[in-house]
């Protein structure tokens, strides 16, 4: 088996189980786990931060980035709005989110990494052959890195959630003392 057909077999039930898990978090009661509210932050903001210096060597990428971020954030306050906060015997505090929202970013990040691999799939079976024929010292770079739309993709997502989880950090805080305040 061919060295890139080796990493799609790796890749593709990888990324199956992460769309899985994405989209069961769209619908119905999600507990609240501070710990891993804090983690996904975190690897959203290193994320973003290591997408950003991808762009010091073609600014376009870090512009992707940086648009769909703010873009994305903007999204977050929105889907903060849209979400609710319950009380669950058996869950604890408990959040709904809006499951329009998370199916549209769904849809975008599905739908750009399925254009993106019908644009690329050509290019990958022919890249034996393109960097044979390609002059010393020429880029055979592909996939997600040589997008800015694709970039604006993944910037949306990450601005999103960085905001999402943080607002819902504060608003369950919020939560919690109105209904310690209320039991008074």
């Amino acid at each position: 088996m061919s060295p890139h057909l080796m990493s799609y077999v790796i890749i593709v039930p990888l990324m199956a189980l992460m769309v899985w898990r994405r989209i069961s978090r769209q619908f119905g009661r999600q507990p609240i786990r501070r710990k891993r509210m804090i983690a996904r932050i975190v690897i959203f903001a290193v994320i973003g931060a290591l997408l950003m210096l991808g762009g010091l060597h073609d600014i376009r990428l870090a512009e992707g980035v940086l648009g769909g971020a703010v873009i994305g954030a903007a999204l977050g306050f929105v889907g903060l709005r849209l979400t609710r906060f319950e009380t669950d015997p058996v869950k604890g505090d408990c959040y709904l989110p809006n499951p329009w929202i998370g199916a549209v970013l769904t849809a975008l990040l599905l739908g750009r990494l399925v254009w993106r691999f019908m644009v690329l799939a050509p290019q990958m079976q022919h890249a034996d052959a393109l960097a044979a024929s390609a002059p010393p010292g020429t880029s055979m770079q592909m996939g997600y890195q040589s997008s800015p739309l694709t970039m604006l993709v993944i910037g949306l997502l990450v601005g999103y959630y960085i905001v999402y989880y943080a607002g819902l950090l504060v608003h369950h805080r919020r939560y919690q003392q109105s209904r310690i305040a209320s039991a008074a």
